[in-house]
């Protein structure tokens, strides 16, 4: 059994203003002769994971800019006739607009609490498949939809796979309740002090105005400099305070991750 120690007492934090079991056997498909962008590596990655999508199915619609392509593939086989009666559960209000723009038909979980498939990006991408999404901030909707799949398919450039979560340097997205936000952040960095951790409120704007997600609530970005190890224990400690809504570590959600990359494409199946 593993010892965690006491929380210990949260520090006095400068909140400052910020923008905005074993590894599965990969399958590579043929390698590039062409060096593809960040861009072209997400549209690749995307269109693999609609080939996953069968006419009659209920999707969820994933958010951010490698969920676009697939969304925008999934509204194009639509027009064209290759797909029929498909029903998407967007993840995000922005998504929702795309996919009414396509003429993808839309519902929701209380209708359909059991999706068959669900294709999105994410920021991180550990060796078992542990993901870090929410960068985009809709990390609430998204593991919601993401959590009723019976497939989640995953799908990411090569940059976003990483030795352990939090190891890119960049954001752990926590989403809190606007209430005394300051009081939650503080909580959060002292949890995580020993590894490093700095918690910033996420702002946009020359004003550094916060941040609203699409439930109105605000985001908390946690910087790690060391491995947090447990991930349950950490996943359950952020839970377990009053004042924090969902966290960006989607454990053992991902049944499926394409990877594009300058060998080409690679699935990974759980």
């Amino acid at each position: 059994m593993l010892f965690h120690p006491p929380v210990r007492p949260p520090k006095i934090v400068d909140f400052l203003c910020t923008e905005g079991p074993a590894a599965p056997t990969p399958t590579p498909s043929q390698p590039s002769s062409v060096a593809l962008t960040q861009d072209e590596l997400k549209r690749v990655a995307a269109y693999k994971a609609v080939e996953f999508v069968e006419s009659g199915m209920v999707l969820g619609l994933g958010t951010g800019s490698t969920a676009k392509y697939a969304v925008d593939q999934i509204g194009e086989l639509i027009q064209q006739g290759k797909l029929h009666n498909i029903v998407g559960i967007p993840t995000s209000k922005k998504t929702h607009d795309q996919a009414i723009s396509l003429g993808i038909p839309l519902s929701d979980l209380d209708t359909h609490p059991v999706l068959d498939l669900a294709i999105d990006g994410a920021d991180e991408v550990d060796p078992c498949l542990n993901l870090v999404k929410g960068r985009g901030g809709s990390l609430l909707r998204e593991k919601m939809v993401e959590g009723a799949c019976r497939r989640f398919v995953v799908i990411v450039d090569e940059s976003k796979m990483v030795k352990w979560l939090g190891g890119s340097g960049l954001a752990m997205p926590v989403e809190i309740v606007p209430f005394c936000w300051k009081f939650t952040a503080e909580r959060l960095q002292g949890l995580f002090g020993e590894y490093g951790c700095v918690a910033k409120l996420r702002t946009f704007g020359e004003n550094c105005e916060p941040f609203v997600t699409d439930n109105a609530n605000y985001i908390v970005d946690l910087y790690f400099e060391k491995e947090i190890g447990d991930l349950k224990w950490a996943s359950d400690s952020i839970l377990r305070l009053a004042g924090v809504v969902e966290h960006g570590m989607f454990l053992d959600m991902a049944t499926t991750v394409i990877v594009a990359g300058e060998l080409g494409v690679t699935v990974i199946n759980k």
